[in-house]
């Protein structure tokens, strides 16, 4: 894939970074059998208070059903074609089995129409295979990791996220994620071989506030620039330097640092090295 600098034209398209996907979807109409509604919540949960501040709006989607555990051993697919999706980052691929059954997936860097694809435990060690981490070597990499064998795909299901495949034990093999965390995760779980598609994606550049509207992202106001009554950080003559240490949150919590972690977590003994050493 390759970056796509606009010509300043207008004021919108003046600095405007976009990424040009290597898709196949030219008439943009996905596979109706795997799609459904999707209702958007405004980042307000179930008793309808705000929870994420700063969501609302955006265009309707529909949502793309995705086959995350990949259960489907042992027959092989071929990739159908490859199509952008709304709701992630990365690029998706529509695989047809032999059986006639088609289902989505996330694709790996590199993925194009007709490449073959197979989920099962004597799988080569190619791109977009799913296997047991057991049957892998050590070196590989990864992404649509499990964390409980057949949850389904839960660690690196981002754009251009990868993980890597360290050492192996008798229960557990050593993985090293994109944030810098070596975990243990059991040899049952299972994993996608490769890197997630659509690499380019963090250098997009929005260029103007109405594409991020169209995304369902709603104005973000600085706390410096509120009352203090409002946060904080508001209030004084011209910007005032904070009169606390670190930043606080408009509820006057610590806004960076602020370990919420339990220290009696059961899951923390699966952690080998965290990414931000003590």
């Amino acid at each position: 894939m390759a970056l796509k600098r606009h010509k300043p034209t207008s004021a919108g398209t003046r600095g405007r970074v976009s990424v040009k996907r290597e898709t196949t979807d030219t008439h943009n109409t996905p596979y109706k059998p795997l799609l459904k509604s999707f209702k958007k919540s405004g980042g307000r949960n179930n008793q309808g208070k705000i929870t994420m501040r700063h969501i609302g709006g955006g265009t309707k989607i529909l949502y793309r059903i995705i086959d995350f555990k990949r259960d489907k051993f042992d027959i092989p697919a071929k990739v159908a074609s490859v199509e952008y999706d709304p709701n992630r980052t990365a690029l998706i691929a529509l695989i047809s089995y032999l059986d006639g059954e088609k289902r989505y997936i996330l694709a790996p860097n590199g993925m194009k129409v007709g490449d073959k694809v197979i989920s099962g435990e004597t799988a080569d060690i190619k791109s977009g295979n799913s296997l047991m981490l057991t049957n892998m070597p050590t070196g590989t990499v990864i992404h649509n990791i499990e964390l409980i064998p057949g949850c389904g795909g839960i660690l690196c299901r981002t754009a251009g996220s990868s993980a890597q495949l360290l050492a192996k034990d008798e229960r557990f093999a050593h993985v090293r994620l994109p944030s810098g965390e070596t975990r243990y995760i059991p040899l049952l779980c299972r994993a996608t071989v490769g890197q997630v598609s659509n690499l380019e994606h963090e250098n997009t550049v929005l260029a103007k506030a109405g594409r991020s509207r169209i995304m369902g992202r709603r104005p973000h106001v600085r706390g410096s620039a509120m009352n203090p009554c409002d946060h904080p950080h508001g209030g004084g003559e011209g910007k005032a330097p904070v009169g606390h240490p670190g930043p606080l949150t408009p509820w006057s919590k610590p806004a960076l640092g602020y370990k919420t972690r339990n220290k009696k977590k059961k899951t923390s003994r699966y952690i080998l090295q965290r990414r931000k050493a003590k």
